[in-house]
């Protein structure tokens, strides 16, 4: 009896060592909810984007689509020997939030590149410290021509060699926006409106130069508040000078209530805006008067496109509750940026850090084909890609209306 015991008991050691040992070559699950073997080293994507606040829901989509991409090269072993994590923090929309994020991201050492931000006013508080600690950044959604060329418009020289974006510019979208109302809608003079901030403000110059040099008239030119919520005085200028359109610098939480205030004011004319506008909530918020109003996004319409098929549909059985909104497939294809670029700077690194200027370097010579389009960036880190697309509010969903590419 007491062998038999003693028996047990050896048993029972030797299976609460073989359990000891098998949790022991496991590390915890990351970010995107896979395990990695302890022989397989680690490396980050950060995503930086307002994952609370008005623009939570486009944040979000940035997010998602991020994760999404390195779930499918760690399903794929894209990487040899390397299990990749998002680590996805929360800039508010907000420059000095930003800036927090991404020194969030810089003390992590498995970091190697970062996909974002949403704001272009973001991106000049987050550009500088990924850039010295060497980290890559895509943006997906960052149009300020100075990101990529300076305030010299004339004399353009890249301020930062480690950022690039997949997305087009204010300096193609303005002009495309402005090539549209004058020469498609018929309309002659606007009014312009903007929230002063830099991406409202770089899409008005933009849009005002090339309308005037098309032959149309700037009847009023008004700012906003970005923190506005009656637009009562600033229509009332406007109406005054009798616009047949309002072209809008900003984004939907301050556009939607903009264009359902000048309906109800008497202003019936159709407000048209950049990408900042073309989101689902801009028409929750401008409400039933908002038919036939205008928005200018990045690229042609994702589930038209055959290349984003494969990206529309994983995204749609990926479990994701949240749509992945404008930027949704050029955040996909900012996170694969980084992830080709990676097949070269990890191959002989010992740990994810040391591989952070190498992976600056392979982002920069990066070619393939992504679910945009053909994805590479010129010598500022500008994506070489100039398709966009022109919407109409039609019913309660935003319709295309004209896909081309801006020459």
């Amino acid at each position: 009896m007491r062998k038999h015991r003693l028996v047990i008991a050896g048993a029972a050691v030797l299976a609460l060592s073989l359990t000891a040992t098998a949790c022991g070559t496991r590390s915890e699950s990351g970010a995107n909810g896979d395990t990695a073997d302890q022989a397989t080293k680690v490396a980050t994507i950060g995503v930086i984007s307002p994952l609370t606040g008005d623009l939570a829901a486009m944040g979000i989509g940035i997010k998602n689509s991020v994760d999404l991409a390195v779930k499918q090269a760690n399903e794929n072993k894209t990487i040899p020997g390397w299990t990749l994590k998002i680590r996805a923090e929360d800039d508010e929309a907000k420059p000095d939030s930003g800036r927090n994020a991404a020194t969030n991201l810089t003390s992590d050492k498995t970091v190697v590149g970062v996909v974002g931000p949403l704001n272009s006013s973001v991106g000049q508080t987050v550009q500088p410290v990924l850039n010295s600690s060497k980290i890559v950044e895509v943006s997906p959604a960052n149009t300020g021509v100075s990101l990529t060329k300076g305030e010299d418009a004339a004399n353009p020289k890249r301020p930062y060699n480690s950022y690039f974006r997949t997305c087009t510019t204010d300096d193609i979208q303005g002009p495309f926006a402005a090539r549209y109302m004058y020469q498609t809608a018929g309309i002659k003079k606007v009014a312009t409106i903007h929230d002063k901030k830099a991406y409202g403000q770089g899409l008005v110059t933009a849009f005002t130069e090339e309308f005037k040099k098309l032959g149309g008239e700037v009847v009023s030119a008004q700012t906003i508040n970005p923190d506005d919520s009656n637009f009562g005085p600033v229509i009332s200028k406007v109406k005054s000078a009798k616009p047949a359109g309002v072209y809008y610098g900003g984004e939907y939480p301050q556009a939607g209530p903009l264009s359902q205030q000048m309906k109800a004011g008497g202003l019936n004319v159709p407000l048209m805006g950049g990408d900042g506008i073309y989101s689902p909530n801009y028409i929750k918020q401008a409400g039933k008067t908002s038919g036939g109003d205008l928005a200018t996004s990045v690229g042609a319409p994702a589930d038209t496109l055959p290349s984003a098929k494969d990206f529309v549909d994983a995204y749609a059985n990926g479990g994701y509750k949240d749509p992945y909104e404008a930027y949704g497939a050029y955040s996909y294809d900012a996170a694969n940026a980084i992830i080709n670029a990676l097949k070269t700077s990890l191959a002989n690194a010992e740990d994810a850090g040391s591989a952070r200027e190498a992976t600056i370097e392979a982002v920069a010579k990066v070619d393939f084909d992504g679910a945009t389009g053909h994805v590479s960036f010129d010598e500022f880190g500008d994506a070489t890609a100039r398709v966009l697309t022109v919407y109409q509010v039609k019913g309660d969903a935003w319709q295309p209306v004209k896909t081309d590419e801006f020459k």
